[in-house]
């Protein structure tokens, strides 16, 4: 029986945040068709922060990237099989060098643990941080 994890994003990108990573991001939400042409196609074989209509997730799935007063917003909640966890790096790699703010970015948690594993950004890179 496969685990189930909670994976929510929720940081801000610099407003200067290169064109390629957004779309990327734009994939990844399911806000685009194709995967970016010429930009690390091995990581973009499936969208992994799309929003599920049927998310057995309380509230549903939600997904957003919009330039605001901050820089680009960027706020997930997606339901994630364990299979795909290992892609959260796909994802974090994407951010890192790009977060507008050091600190928080977002946690996941396997749907029946009360603490979450959170990520923060600094410097360019990510941690994660066992709560």
């Amino acid at each position: 029986m496969s685990l189930h994890y909670e994976v929510v994003f929720t940081c801000y990108l610099r407003e200067d945040t290169p064109a390629p990573v957004l779309d990327a991001l734009r994939w990844h939400l399911g806000l685009a068709e194709e995967p970016p042409r010429g930009y690390g196609e091995d990581a973009y074989a499936y969208p992994l922060l799309s929003p599920d209509p049927h998310s057995r997730l309380p509230g549903g799935d939600f997904a957003s990237l919009r330039l605001q007063d901050e820089g680009w917003g960027l706020h997930t909640r997606t339901y994630w099989l364990d299979d795909d966890m290992g892609e959260l790096v796909t994802v974090l790699d994407l951010l890192a060098p790009y977060a507008a703010r050091s600190g928080f970015g977002g946690f996941f948690r396997e749907e029946d643990e009360v603490r979450p594993t959170l990520f923060t950004f600094q410097d360019g890179a990510y941690d994660l941080l066992e709560t």
